[in-house]
C-alpha cells in the first residue's frame, strides 16, 4: 500500500470522534490521476505480480457482444490456476475470511475455491470518474458518519479516512443509472434440500447517477426501488417500494409495501436493519440485502485497513448454468464459481451504544476496485462466527460496472441458508433500461400498479 493511503489510514484515529468529516485535500485527490484508479483502487499490481494493474477495466470496447442477455461468458478460455479445497486449506488461511475457511471445513467434500487468473475488469463512464474527482474534495459525513452532504454521481469516498466512509462507497457504487432486474430466491434447508422462496422483478433507478443530472438539481434520495413478485402464486402482485436517501438519520428510509390480498399499500418502516425479510422467507435480514442494505446507524465502524484475498469475481461463467447446476444442497456448485486474488478493504462493525441488532458484529470484506461487499461475516453475542455471506460479482461491460446482486447468506447452527437474487435461467439478467420518471417510484403508483 502507498504512503499517502497509510497515512490517511493512520489519520483516521484522529478524525473519528469528530461529528462532521472532512474531504480530503486537492493535492491528496491529485492521487485519483496517477497512482490511485479513478474511483480509488491502487492502479498498479502487488509485488509477486498475483494482483495485477489495473489498465481500464471491461468496457464495451472490449468485447464482441457486450449487450447480450442472457450474459455472456467473457473468460471461457481461463483454466483454473489452483484449488483451495479442506485439504489444503493451511496453506491458504492468511487470503481467506474466517467465514469462507469455515464453510470449507463444514463441507469438506463440496466446498472448494477454482482459483483463476485475477482480472480487475471493474470500470464505470468518464462522467462517474470526473464526478468522483469532485466528491473526493467536497463530500462530508455528518451526523456521526451516518449521512452524507455534497454528493453526486460517483464514488463519494475514493480516499476513505473512516470505516464509515467506506461503507457509504458501497451503498453509492456504480451499478449503473437505471436497471431491470428479475431474480429468485431459493432457500436451503437443513436435509440439503432447495426450495423457491420466490420470484420477482426489480426496478433500480439511482437518481443519484442520473447521467445528465448535477449536484444543484440533486434531491437527496440515493435510490428507488420498486420490486414485483411473480411466483408463488400466494405471493403474486405483492410489491415493495423503497427511497433510500443521503441523510439516513433526518430523512430516514421510506418504505411501502402493497399487500394483494388486502389491495391497499401501506407504509412499512420495519423494512430495515434486522427485520426477516420476508422476501426471502425470513432468510436473512433486510439489512444483508446486496451483503449491505440501508442505515449505518446501529453500528460503529472500525477501518482496518487493506489486504489481500480470494474473492468471487467475473462469475459471467456462473450466469450461463441453469439453476439445477448452480444449486448443490447446502451451497452454491463449488465448480461453477470463479474466484480471483484482489485487494480489499476491511471493515470490522460493532454495536454502537444504545442500539440493538441480532448480529452484534460483523466484518466486511470490500472489494477495492469496485466498492462492492464481496464478503461478511457476522458474529453471535458470545463472539461466535454465525452468519457468514459471500456475493457472486459479475463484469457487465455495457453499463460497465462489476454487479454484485446475487449473494448467499449461511446460517451456520442452523445448518440453512438462503441463494438471494439469483439470474439463472432468465432472459433477462441485469439489463440497462431507459430511466423511468420519478411517479412511477410513489405510492400511488405501486397502488395503482395492483393485479390482484
Amino acid at each position: 500500500m502507498n504512503n499517502k493511503v497509510k497515512n490517511i489510514i493512520v489519520a483516521m484515529s484522529m478524525v473519528a470522534t469528530c461529528n462532521v468529516f472532512a474531504a480530503v485535500t486537492a493535492q491528496e485527490a491529485e492521487a485519483l490521476n496517477n497512482h490511485l484508479t479513478p474511483l480509488g483502487a491502487e492502479r498498479s499490481g502487488n509485488s509477486d505480480g498475483s494482483i495485477p494493474a489495473w489498465t481500464g477495466g471491461l468496457t464495451a470496447n472490449d468485447v464482441a457482444n457486450p449487450e447480450a442477455q442472457p450474459r455472456e461468458n467473457y473468460f471461457a478460455s481461463d483454466e483454473v490456476q489452483y484449488v483451495v479445497n479442506a485439504e489444503n486449506l493451511g496453506q491458504y488461511e492468511e487470503v481467506l475470511s474466517e467465514g469462507i475457511a469455515e464453510l470449507v471445513q463444514k463441507y469438506p467434500e463440496s466446498f472448494y475455491l477454482n482459483v483463476y487468473e485475477t482480472r480487475r475488469t471493474a470500470a464505470a463512464p468518464d462522467w462517474v470518474y470526473e464526478n468522483t474527482l469532485k466528491n473526493a474534495t467536497r463530500t462530508v459525513t455528518t451526523n456521526d458518519g451516518n449521512s452524507i452532504d455534497q454528493a453526486f454521481g460517483g464514488i463519494p469516498f475514493p480516499i476513505p479516512q473512516t470505516g464509515a466512509e467506506v461503507m457509504w462507497n458501497h451503498l453509492l457504487r456504480w451499478r449503473g443509472e437505471s436497471v431491470e432486474a428479475p431474480f429468485r430466491v431459493f432457500v436451503g434447508s437443513s436435509d440439503g434440500s432447495n426450495t423457491l422462496a420466490v420470484a420477482a422483478k426489480d426496478s433500480h433507478q439511482f437518481p443519484y447517477y442520473k447521467s445528465d443530472g448535477s449536484i444543484e438539481d440533486f434531491g437527496g434520495v440515493a435510490q428507488y426501488l420498486r420490486q414485483v413478485q411473480t411466483e408463488p402464486a400466494f405471493k403474486s402482485g405483492e410489491s415493495l417500494l423503497i427511497h433510500d436517501p443521503l441523510d439516513q438519520i433526518g430523512e430516514g428510509r421510506k418504505a411501502w409495501q402493497y399487500l394483494a390480498g388486502q389491495r391497499r399499500v401501506r407504509r412499512a418502516p420495519t423494512v430495515a436493519f434486522d427485520t426477516p425479510d420476508f422476501v426471502a422467507s425470513g432468510q436473512n435480514y433486510f439489512d444483508e440485502v446486496w451483503m449491505f442494505f440501508g442505515s449505518l446507524e446501529r453500528y460503529n465502524w472500525n477501518l482496518i485497513g487493506k489486504q489481500e484475498m480470494l474473492i468471487p469475481y467475473n462469475n459471467n461463467e456462473f450466469l450461463t448454468k441453469s439453476t439445477d447446476e448452480v444449486l448443490d444442497g447446502h451451497h452454491l456448485n463449488s465448480e461453477h464459481m470463479r474466484w480471483e486474488k484482489h485487494r480489499v478493504w476491511v471493515v470490522e462493525a460493532t454495536l454502537a451504544p444504545g442500539e440493538r441488532h441480532v448480529v452484534p458484529k460483523k466484518r466486511f470484506y470490500i472489494d477495492e476496485d469496485s466498492w462492492a461487499v464481496v464478503l461478511v461475516d457476522g458474529y453471535d453475542a458470545n463472539g461466535k462466527l454465525w452468519r457468514v455471506q459471500h456475493s457472486v460479482p459479475f463484469v457487465a461491460p455495457d453499463i460497465p460496472a462489476v454487479v454484485t446482486n446475487t449473494f448467499t447468506v449461511f446460517n451456520l447452527p442452523a445448518n440453512t441458508w438462503v441463494a438471494n437474487n439469483l439470474y439463472n435461467e432468465l432472459d433477462v439478467q441485469y439489463k440497462p433500461v431507459r430511466p423511468l420518471p420519478e411517479r412511477y417510484f410513489t405510492p400511488d403508483a405501486l397502488a395503482g400498479s395492483g393485479i390482484r
